[in-house]
């Protein structure tokens, strides 16, 4: 019997300047601070939107993806929402802010605040 275990891919996946924001962030955070979490609270006119904050402490269902700047989580009641998406941090002349394309999201707000699955 063959019992080999393969690594789970991550449920999102994260551009290296995703990832050099989540290290810019860890290094301006509170003491406390594990991390930093993504959720889908039900706001905005779509009904969903993207919320990242800092974490204090791991909770059971999270999905944790250690980037080289720090730990990142995903609310586990958020995974199913974000499945195979994409987290990238984009800045231009006017703008700077966190930037996903997700599969699942069947419609966005026109202001891109908020998603529909």
């Amino acid at each position: 019997m063959n019992t080999t275990t393969r690594t789970r891919p991550a449920a999102l996946t994260l551009t290296p300047s995703a990832e050099q924001r989540i290290a810019d962030l860890m290094t301006k955070a509170p003491a406390d601070a594990i991390g930093v979490k993504l959720s889908t609270p039900r706001r905005g006119c779509s009904g969903l939107a993207y919320s990242v904050d800092y974490v204090t402490e791991a909770v059971a269902f999270d999905e944790k993806i250690e980037t080289p700047g720090g730990t990142f989580f995903v609310d586990g009641g958020s995974i199913l929402y974000l499945i195979g998406s994409t987290m990238d941090w984009v800045e231009d002349d006017f703008t700077a802010g966190f930037v996903f394309t997700n599969p699942n999201a069947k419609g966005a707000c026109g202001c891109g605040e908020s998603f529909t699955v």
